[in-house]
């Protein structure tokens, strides 16, 4: 009687335990599902700005080719996403995306449209917010609030490798051996103090640049779902487009030519080895 009772015992429990894997990995599929959906709807939105955009000067189409950067990379991490933080991270990277197609509107003279969700980062990150053009390495460095012919390069701000890039308009992608490599060399700090110190956007030395400044998590921006792309986000007739066929004029082969710099081996051009 009492084998017996403690075989029906050890069958209730592998019973039950059974049932709560079941209905837990159905949430997990459901939450994925529901992450995908809304990394999706994002993509979608981007694709269709990037088709309907022609641009008309350096700093609008380089903003172009990195949102066709930014669509290319989404639309791979949606595909391999096995989790919702991976489908997370892939409606990050459109979000990044329709930051750039902003820029270029903005550069265009364009509505720039509704606001965007936030960056991971972004708000940490600061922004420029005054003109600085900077010596460093032989070479004049700069930086602005606003697009032109000597800044014609934008980040949405964030981080890059571990640090925060501030918002704004750059003669030159200095970021962009880092994203490449996944690691800043050593003048990075030297730069980032020369062009930033005491900006008043940018709400850390180069020390706490160099260090991280934190672990970027303050700021992070509800991307995980619940903004509306359809709606007042991104809808109500404001399709962003110019009437502009994305074929002619902008030339976006090689994902991202930024006019001269080769990133290829760490080299960024000009002496500025990474």
């Amino acid at each position: 009687m009492e084998l017996l009772l403690i075989v029906l015992a050890v069958g209730a429990v592998v019973y039950f335990v059974s049932r709560s894997q079941k209905k837990s990995s159905g949430h997990s599929a459901v939450r994925l599902d529901d992450a995908k959906a809304d990394a999706r709807q994002a993509i979608e939105r981007l694709g269709g700005q990037i088709y309907n955009l022609t641009g008309t000067d350096d700093a609008s189409k380089q903003a172009l080719a990195d949102a066709s950067e930014r669509y290319n990379a989404a639309g791979s991490q949606i595909e391999q996403a096995q989790t919702p933080a991976q489908a997370r991270l892939a409606k990050q990277s459109a979000l990044e995306g329709l930051y750039y197609i902003r820029a270029a509107r903005i550069a265009m003279g364009m509505d720039p449209g509704p606001e965007i969700p936030p960056l991971d980062g972004q708000k940490s990150a600061g922004a420029v917010t005054e003109e600085r053009q900077i010596e460093f390495e032989g070479r004049q460095v700069s930086a602005s609030p606003s697009p032109s012919p000597r800044t014609p390069n934008y980040y949405p701000g964030g981080r890059v490798a571990g640090r925060p890039v501030p918002a704004g308009w750059y003669s030159e992608p200095w970021w962009k051996p880092a994203l490449v490599a996944g690691a800043w060399g050593v003048g990075s700090m030297l730069l980032f103090s020369a062009m930033f110190s005491g900006m008043a956007g940018v709400p850390y030395d180069a020390q706490a640049f160099e260090s991280g400044v934190g672990d970027g998590t303050a700021d992070v921006g509800d991307v995980g779902g619940g903004e509306d792309f359809g709606g007042d986000d991104f809808g109500g007739g404001d399709d962003f487009s110019g009437g502009d066929d994305f074929g002619g004029g902008g030339d976006f082969g090689g994902g991202g030519d930024s006019g001269g710099f080769d990133f290829g081996g760490g080299d960024f051009g000009g002496g500025f080895d990474f």
